[in-house]
């Protein structure tokens, strides 16, 4: 498990960001207790903290990290009894357990059975039968587009990212695991079973698809050229960089093609070492309610999919509509997710990315 990727996703998180330290909601300065999260961007929303804070009389000190190897180097400089709170990629919980930074929650505590049971991941956030992390938001990457300048039948077709017909009009998202699986659902491979003898086939298509693209970049410049209209198609992206704009850019959209998509998903768990246990837990209940969850997807920083399917009944329509909500059961079924891979693995997937980008 240690040579696992562990950075699966999380550059999604830069999106909107406005806190990459401690994050304080002027209502919980005259708290009397306090707790300490190492958390994504979407929790230093005060939308979702400020209600926990009132109801509990604690201040929640919120310290935003991006890629599990920078949480893990913030939790290694820190003394056992810092952190109460951990959120951290679905798929990297097992590095998190062995590591021993995790205890386990009492099942019977966590809405287990009101997750939609495609993203429980009972794999990774359980071992030998106890839970060490719940799963509190997905989504996937995928393609978003302008659809008053695009044919939205032609984005049910994942070969449109290679091929000549939006050549110019087409950005990349920068973050070669997901781009890779991507490229590997585009063609029929299953990112579970990604291995080295799959990367040639996959680099082709790349090095195809940056042929036909205007441009690579990270999440804020990809989201910016598509809402100015530099762009009309992000290749990577989904409901995590259009939704949040819905309101003020119904033009913006997002589909999974027939191929299918990456899907990721975020989970929050409590340290082993926390002094501070009951309370904690609540915190975690708090962010896993259908209250929480409807908070958490709809933060200021990105939205996407909350964990709990129960959370619908706490989001209007147009939020709905939004993150498709009707259609999560067929999207569920078409997406994968991100390859998880060793250190050769990963390194070879890096070395072809960067091979594509010197193009």
């Amino acid at each position: 498990m240690m040579n696992k990727t562990v950075s699966g996703g999380l550059r999604r998180r830069t999106l909107l960001a406005t806190a990459t330290a401690i994050a304080l909601s002027p209502v919980a300065a005259q708290a009397q207790d306090e707790l300490n999260a190492l958390v994504w961007c979407d929790h230093t929303d005060p939308a979702l903290v400020e209600p926990f804070e009132k109801a509990n009389n604690v201040k929640v000190n919120l310290k935003e990290y991006e890629g599990t190897g920078a949480a893990i180097s913030i939790i290694e400089q820190s003394r056992p009894g810092d952190w109460d709170v951990l959120v951290i990629d679905a798929v990297d919980v097992p590095r998190a357990i062995d590591m021993d930074i995790l205890g386990e929650m009492p099942a019977d505590k966590l809405p287990l059975n009101d997750l939609f049971p495609e993203v429980r991941m009972d794999a990774t956030t359980t071992k030998d039968g106890k839970v060490y992390a719940v799963t509190e938001k997905f989504g996937y990457n995928t393609i978003s587009y302008d659809k008053t300048k695009v044919d939205p039948a032609d984005m049910d077709d994942l070969s449109v990212i290679w091929s000549e017909k939006y050549k110019g009009r087409i950005a990349l998202y920068d973050y070669y695991l997901p781009m890779v699986g991507l490229t590997g659902v585009g063609i029929g491979k299953k990112t579970a079973d990604l291995k080295q003898d799959d990367l040639p086939a996959i680099k082709e298509k790349l090095f195809e698809m940056k042929k036909v693209a205007r441009q690579v970049s990270d999440v804020v410049a990809s989201q910016t050229a598509l809402a100015t209209g530099e762009v009309d198609i992000v290749v990577g992206g989904g409901e995590w960089l259009t939704a949040g704009l819905s309101a003020e850019k119904p033009n913006l959209d997002w589909t999974i093609p027939k191929q299918g998509a990456l899907r990721w998903a975020q989970s929050i768990g409590v340290f082993k070492d926390s002094e501070k246990q009951d309370l904690a837990l609540k915190f975690v209940q708090y962010i896993v309610s259908p209250e929480g969850q409807a908070r958490l997807a709809t933060s200021s920083c990105y939205w996407a999919m909350p964990a709990n399917a129960k959370a619908g009944a706490h989001l209007t329509d147009l939020q709905k509509a939004a993150l498709r909500w009707d259609k999560q059961p067929e999207y569920l079924k078409n997406s994968q997710l991100y390859p998880v891979a060793d250190s050769d693995m990963d390194a070879a997937m890096q070395d072809v990315w960067t091979e594509m980008l010197q193009q």
